[in-house]
C-alpha cells in the first residue's frame, strides 16, 4: 500500500501511485531539519569570596607590627640600615599601596597626619628635613611592645578595627610608656593584613 503525504490525496490509477511514490522522498529532502537544542555555556566559576578578618589574625599582626619596631631599633644600636629596616616594616604592615593610609603618631604636634609613606618613615627614624620634629620613634629604641586590646570589631567583614593600650618598654631601663592606639585593618592583594587607619596618643594628664 502506497502512504501519500498529508497534503496529497493517494492517486488511484499505478501511474499516479508512483509519481506520488517518488515525490515522498524529495519532500523529506526539502523539509526543514529540526532544530537542535543549543549547547548550554559552561558554568562560571564564582570569584571566592575573601575571607572574613579573624580576631586571632589582628592579635597576630599586631605582635608582629611590635616586633618590627624593635627590630629597628636593634638594626639602629648594631649600626646596621635602619632606615630600610624601618622602610621593610611599612611595607609589610601599612597600606600605602593599596589606598589612603591615615596615620595619626604618637609624637606629632605639628605635622600630625603621615598620610605618605615618606612622612611614615620619617616618624619612625627621623632624618628628614621635611620632618624637623621627628627624632624616630623606631630608634629610641625599644625593647619590648605589649598590648591590650579593648575590643575588635570585625563585624563588617573586610576591615576589622582594633582599639586599647599598648605600652613601650625602653632599652635604657627607664619606666615603659603606655599609648592609646586604635588600629583599623583590611587585607592586602596576598591576604596579608594592612594598615589603613593608625591613630595613637597619650593618655590625658590632667595636671
Amino acid at each position: 500500500m502506497t502512504i501519500c503525504p498529508p497534503a496529497f490525496v493517494c492517486p488511484q490509477t499505478p501511474r499516479l501511485r508512483f509519481v506520488a511514490a517518488l515525490a515522498l522522498p524529495l519532500i523529506a529532502l526539502t523539509a526543514p531539519a529540526a532544530a537542535k537544542p543549543a549547547k548550554s555555556a559552561a558554568p562560571v566559576a564564582a570569584a571566592p569570596a575573601a575571607q572574613c578578618i579573624t580576631e586571632r589574625e589582628v592579635v597576630d599582626a599586631q605582635k608582629a607590627w611590635g616586633e618590627g619596631i624593635i627590630a629597628i631599633g636593634k638594626t639602629f644600636q648594631q649600626g646596621g640600615d635602619y632606615s630600610a629596616a624601618a622602610a621593610n616594616h611599612i611595607n609589610r604592615f601599612y597600606g600605602y599601596d593599596l589606598s589612603l593610609v591615615l596615620f595619626k603618631p604618637t609624637l606629632a604636634a605639628v605635622d600630625q597626619f603621615r598620610t605618605s609613606f615618606d612622612s611614615a618613615l620619617s616618624y619612625f627614624v627621623g632624618g628628614n628635613p621635611s620632618f624637623p620634629e621627628d627624632k624616630g620613634f623606631a630608634i629610641k629604641p625599644w625593647t619590648k611592645v605589649r598590648w591590650k586590646n579593648y575590643g575588635i570589631v570585625n563585624n563588617s567583614c573586610n576591615m576589622a578595627v582594633a582599639m586599647g593600650n599598648y605600652w613601650f618598654t625602653p632599652a635604657d631601663g627607664s619606666a615603659d610608656t603606655k599609648v592609646e592606639y586604635s588600629f583599623a585593618y583590611v587585607r592586602g592583594e596576598q591576604g596579608e593584613l594592612k594598615i589603613v587607619v593608625h591613630h595613637s596618643s597619650v593618655p590625658f594628664n590632667p595636671n
